[in-house]
């Protein structure tokens, strides 16, 4: 499979099956009440649009983004990626990175100029995904505070 062989298109609700697949795929266990109002919201919330990749008419991979401009104190040039799923079997073959390119090239249009993701600090493999793509390590930290019973 080659990268010229994917096409990127926009999410519909028909993708939801799959995407729940890719997903259980990926990360062993099915969430599909998650992604039914992910998909949902994914119109709402922001002007980009969900992204899926299709080789032989088959989704093999997905991107969730957002741009900001709503949300307190964030401007407007401020784009996130949320989530990217791609099917085990197609990934290091370039789908992840067709997904990203389309949805940066969206951000593009609404005026994004930095982009942001979190990413689990050992998740090796999805943070040399990002570092490939060109991401750095940005300004912003990840705070958490743990709620004990």
């Amino acid at each position: 499979m080659s990268t010229q062989e994917a096409t990127i298109r926009v999410m519909k609700e028909e993708d939801l099956e799959v995407i729940i697949e890719i997903d259980d795929k990926v990360l062993g266990e099915q969430r599909p009440d998650y992604w039914e109002r992910k998909v949902e919201m994914a119109g709402k919330k922001s002007p980009l649009p969900s992204l899926v990749a299709e080789i032989e008419g088959k989704v093999v991979g997905f991107i969730f983004g957002e741009a900001s401009g709503w949300e307190y104190g964030v401007p407007e040039n401020i784009g996130w990626i949320d989530t990217i799923g791609v099917d085990p079997a197609f990934q290091k073959k370039g789908v992840g990175g067709l997904l990203m390119k389309e949805l940066l090239n969206y951000m593009k249009k609404v005026g994004v100029d930095t982009v942001y993701t979190l990413v689990n600090w050992r998740d090796w493999e999805l943070l040399r995904f990002f570092n490939a793509i060109g991401f750095t390590r940005g300004d912003m930290i990840n705070l958490e505070f743990k709620i004990e019973d």
